[in-house]
């Protein structure tokens, strides 16, 4: 392992990415700013459209929720129409969270919405090279990822 230098430099910049790509996250989530749905469900409908079906607590542990928030969450995204539950049928025990068309309509708008936000305010405040720096840096934070 590095000197401590190398250490505190390390602790610094993971605190750094944490607080950035959490505040990035909230923001593109906001987007929409609709009032029927809350971050929360709008961060569950996107999983769901990106991942497929998953169980409440499979939800709840990648969300970093307890698991009675996320049924909660579930419950009240599935009285609005977006998301049913059905038995898992690898294991009868378990309800799997599914988008519905409804759900699946408004995932992909709420996804078009939050890219075409991204692209507006990429273009309005960073210049060219900015947008480069970017690009190499999610480079960067993909590696980090990859194992």
């Amino acid at each position: 392992m590095g000197d401590k230098t190398e250490d505190a430099s390390a602790v610094r910049t993971a605190r750094a990415i944490q607080v950035t790509i959490g505040r990035l996250r909230r923001r593109i989530l906001n987007v929409n700013d609709a009032a029927d749905i809350t971050l929360s469900q709008a961060s569950v409908l996107a999983r769901l459209s990106k991942n497929g079906p998953a169980s409440a607590s499979d939800l709840a542990a990648v969300e970093g929720v307890r698991p009675q928030s996320m049924a909660t969450t579930v419950a009240a995204l599935s009285r609005l129409g977006l998301v049913e539950r059905h038995p898992d049928p690898n294991d009868g025990r378990k309800q799997l969270v599914t988008l519905t068309d409804p759900g699946r309509e408004r995932a992909e708008g709420d996804r078009a919405a939050r890219q075409a936000w991204l692209a507006r305010v990429l273009e309005e405040r960073c210049t060219e090279s900015e947008r480069q720096t970017v690009v190499k840096a999610m480079a960067v934070l993909e590696k980090l990822i990859e194992s």
